[in-house]
């Protein structure tokens, strides 16, 4: 038996698991019961150290191939699931070989498909889960990733303040290529149309309806969103003589979109000059690269985007007052001591599983705003906190390795 893992990964101690056994027999202690999308192979969950593991069967080849796309993946900063290892030569004792065991990082605070969509959801919560697939499929495409089995049982999605985000889970079809040509791209987004439209046939059928016009209007709804984000991103910008101010604006869009530009091609034409921008994905974030700067929080874009406005709005009130302006360095340090950190400890520890630390914080901020609303004046954090605990984060299910609910 051989075991490869990624140097950041060897670390978990996976050596003691009986990897002599088909994952299906495996009776260990340390094996996790978690929700997951529908698939073809046998996967199972693993423990150690408070981290979570994935193990999926597959044949040698696909999981040497899974493995390294998932590396490359990673390398070229893609939302996917993290690769751990690949253990080889698996065979029992006096019998034939064992498939190999593909290991990944489990995704926290993540949820498939299906639990997202268990009960019927709100269109707004559908919608934020389509622009989240659209979003993970124009990602894909930019960095020259063909996926050939798109769908949303192969993808997770968590939340991002109040979007959700899209990663991909299994990439064993996939293919790595310098550049897409379109008819790639046309292909891969005519099988996630056909595919979401089976899973969401599965889900209304596990609620007691079927309504197939429906289920196929959401499905390309997925095309639509992905084309209104290509052709925005692609888009070909006429500059008038000493607009210089354009291209300044035009960077900062693909900043807000989550993306960079890898090259920027000028053309002079008869009226100025044609801009061409080719984007480039970049992960982490524009914000959540300057949150972590800034504080060393980890968080989604749409979390980190949520921080940096609450603490720049700390600082301007640090600033109002009759002391010196604080320094950048100043106020984000009384941020974190004053601030983030009291309210996160203020949270009772069973009930911390329930969200990772930058949602909760976003969640407690849109909770203030809310009772302040209905008090007619500005609601204390400490207040906002107490409150929320008790009437909703104490009836929210544990989303660290198990979602029951709505997104």
């Amino acid at each position: 038996m051989r075991i490869q893992l990624v140097p950041r990964a060897a670390q978990a101690d996976l050596l003691d698991l009986p990897w002599h056994e088909s994952l299906e027999e495996w009776a260990s202690a340390r094996l996790v019961d978690v929700p997951r999308g529908i698939g073809r192979h046998v996967v199972r969950f693993v423990e150690d150290a408070g981290r979570l593991f994935a193990l999926k069967e597959l044949p040698p080849e696909l999981a040497q191939r899974e493995y390294r796309l998932l590396r490359e993946l990673a390398d070229r900063g893609i939302a996917a699931v993290e690769p751990v290892g690949v253990v080889r030569e698996r065979a029992r004792e006096g019998e034939g070989s064992l498939p190999d065991v593909l290991i990944t990082r489990y995704l926290d605070f993540s949820l498939p498909y299906r639990l997202a969509l268990a009960r019927r959801p709100q269109p707004d919560r559908l919608e934020r889960l389509l622009d989240a697939f659209a979003q993970l499929l124009v990602r894909l495409h930019l960095t020259g990733f063909f996926w050939g089995d798109c769908s949303l049982s192969n993808a997770l999605f968590r939340r991002d303040a109040g979007e959700l985000a899209a990663y991909l889970v299994d990439a064993e079809t996939g293919e790595l290529h310098p550049r897409l040509s379109d008819g790639q791209r046309s292909y891969d987004l005519q099988i996630a149309e056909e595919n979401v439209v089976g899973e969401l046939l599965d889900v209304q059928a596990e609620q007691g309806e079927e309504d197939v016009e429906e289920a196929e209007g959401l499905s390309a709804e997925i095309r639509a969103r992905y084309d209104r984000l290509w052709r925005e991103l692609m888009a070909e910008e006429e500059l008038a003589p000493g607009d210089a101010g354009a291209l300044a604006h035009r960077l900062r869009r693909l900043n807000e979109l989550g993306f960079d530009a890898g090259e920027i091609e000028l053309v002079e034409t008869d009226g100025g000059l044609r801009m061409r921008i080719e984007p480039r994905v970049v992960e982490p974030g524009y914000h959540r690269r300057r949150l972590l700067r800034l504080t060393g929080l980890d968080a989604q874009e749409n979390q980190a985007r949520r921080l940096l406005a609450d603490l720049g709005a700390y600082r301007r009130w640090l600033e109002s007052g009759p002391s010196p302006p604080a320094s950048e360095t100043a106020a984000v340090g009384r941020w974190l001591a004053e601030v983030f950190e009291p309210a996160i400890a203020a949270v009772p520890p069973e009930l911390c599983e329930k969200r990772d630390a930058a949602q909760l914080y976003h969640e407690l901020l849109e909770h203030r705003w809310y009772l302040s609303e209905r008090a007619g004046h500005e609601v204390s954090l400490e207040a906002a906190v107490a409150d929320y605990v008790e009437t909703v984060l104490r009836g929210l299910p544990d989303e660290r390795t198990l979602i029951d609910g709505d997104p």
